[in-house]
């Protein structure tokens, strides 16, 4: 087995990558399997999800998660914040400056250290929206 250090980034790892990097979407395996697809036609579901697991555990990209909803990518591994739409699961990059002051508060709490925070905002996005405005006028 590899360690971090040792990692051999194959074809099909770099493609994955490439693909999910390209994307500002934060697609699910299930989304970024398809379009890996187009180039590796061979590739199997299982592939797509382990390379990304890998990936993720390496800090190379962003694993999110949510209870009840599929786990999305992320190819930005930088700490920034997002937000979900409760209704359809659209997932965007929040542009808000990092709240380093959260972590000292945290710190304060407990007596674990700090690494780094991850913050999730949830609401409708515009599509949401427009979809419930017309259902109310309806």
């Amino acid at each position: 087995m590899n360690n971090d250090s040792t990692l051999r980034i194959t074809k099909q790892r770099q493609i994955i990558l490439d693909e999910l990097m390209r994307v500002t979407s934060h697609p699910t395996a299930d989304d970024l399997y398809q379009m890996v697809r187009q180039k590796l036609p061979r590739i199997s579901l299982g592939t797509v999800y382990r390379n990304l697991e890998t990936l993720a555990g390496l800090g190379m990209i962003q694993k999110l998660e949510v209870a009840g909803t599929q786990k999305r990518f992320d190819g930005n591994a930088a700490t920034h914040y997002h937000i979900r739409c409760q209704r359809c699961g659209r997932v965007d990059d929040l542009d808000l400056r990092l709240n380093t002051d959260l972590e000292k508060a945290a710190a304060e709490k407990t007596r674990f250290t700090i690494l780094r925070h991850r913050l999730e905002f949830t609401g409708l996005c515009p599509e949401c929206q427009k979809l419930n405005a017309q259902a109310e006028e309806a």
